[in-house]
């Protein structure tokens, strides 16, 4: 997630401004054409160009409000695991007496499902962030690289500090661990291991049924997130509006000059000449409203326009363990190069 309020031109050029280039080539080489050869049949008239060019604004503009409601349905799923996991914690705390058990067994217990719990955000997290077939990680070529070169800055070397710290505190048992070796979905067999716990501390006398039950509901509510969050990361936007979407904008862009050059030419003079910037300044705003859409679909692929998952578990790492008295409190996550993961 972008933090800082205004993109510097640094920022903005390395988002988008690798399509100048080409586009500055492209409508060079169709002014030169225009003015050389006079080939005047190769214009294009502006009125259906600009019904092309309106259609393609609505277009995107559609595909945007669709994009961004991908993302923000991601930040309120883990806004909700947020107030779940504060709302389990506290109940773990208060809700749970001694029973049969000694003072120490159920204060091991308290800890042991409190610290499964803050794992189990860690594994979802990276559970999310497996690339699939759709994402810029996964593209071919010259675009997938970048991507990834992207990714691994962000997670592999701006946030290195804060992985070595999480990779280091074992928050589960070895041997918990090994029971989730050669499962699929890891993230959900911690849930299951938490709701064994709970039945055993009811058969412990160490919760009543409504206590049992008020906890089972909460782990309930984290199947329901997690499974809103997968079913975003793993249903993309139809590419039918993706795709298409990319195509408009890339006809539109090739016609742009075509008809540039005739309009500026009634001008007289050298005013040809003012087809290429005026050329590039259109073309490239349509590019960077398509590519704003598209890396707004896929929230939980790791890039700087992420949900910031890792911000949000380190958050709730720090209210659980406080909660439970603990002094050794890693401290929150910090922007890097004005990104939030």
């Amino acid at each position: 997630m972008i933090v800082r309020k205004t993109l510097s031109l640094k920022a903005v050029y390395q988002f988008a401004g690798h399509h100048i280039g080409w586009m500055t080539a492209w409508m060079l080489i169709v002014t030169l054409l225009y003015h050389f050869t006079h080939w005047r049949w190769i214009t294009i008239p502006w009125l259906p160009l600009s019904v092309i060019g309106t259609a393609v604004a609505f277009y995107v503009g559609f595909k945007n409000n669709q994009a961004y409601d991908r993302l923000w349905e991601g930040r309120k799923i883990w806004g909700s695991i947020i107030n779940s996991s504060r709302m389990f914690s506290t109940m773990v705390k208060h809700f749970i007496v001694a029973g049969e058990l000694t003072k120490e067994e159920m204060g091991d217990i308290k800890r042991r499902i409190i610290y499964r719990h803050i794992a189990y955000l860690y594994t979802l997290r990276e559970q999310l962030l497996a690339p699939t077939q759709w994402e810029h990680v996964s593209l071919q070529w010259r675009f997938g690289t970048f991507n990834q070169r992207r990714k691994n800055q962000l997670l592999a070397i701006a946030y290195k500090e804060e992985f070595d710290e999480i990779e280091s505190k074992k928050y589960i048992s070895d041997e918990e661990i090994k029971l989730y070796e050669n499962m699929v979905n890891k993230a959900t067999q911690m849930l299951d291991m938490q709701t064994s716990d709970m039945s055993l501390l009811f058969r412990k006398d160490c919760l009543n049924m409504m206590q049992q039950v008020k906890l089972q509901d909460i782990l309930n509510d984290f199947y329901d997130h997690q499974g809103k969050a997968e079913r975003i990361k793993k249903f993309p936007l139809p590419r039918q509006y993706g795709s298409f979407s990319f195509i408009f904008v890339a006809i539109f862009v090739f016609l742009l000059p075509f008809g540039l050059v005739g309009e500026f030419n009634k001008l007289g003079g050298n005013a040809i000449w003012f087809s290429i910037p005026f050329g590039v300044i259109i073309g490239w705003i349509y590019v960077v409203m398509e590519m704003i859409g598209d890396y707004s679909e896929n929230p939980f692929e790791g890039l700087f326009n992420d949900v910031p998952m890792l911000s949000i578990c380190r958050t709730i790492e720090i209210d659980l363990l406080q909660m439970m008295g603990d002094k050794n409190v890693p401290a929150a996550i910090k922007p890097k190069n004005d990104v939030l993961m």
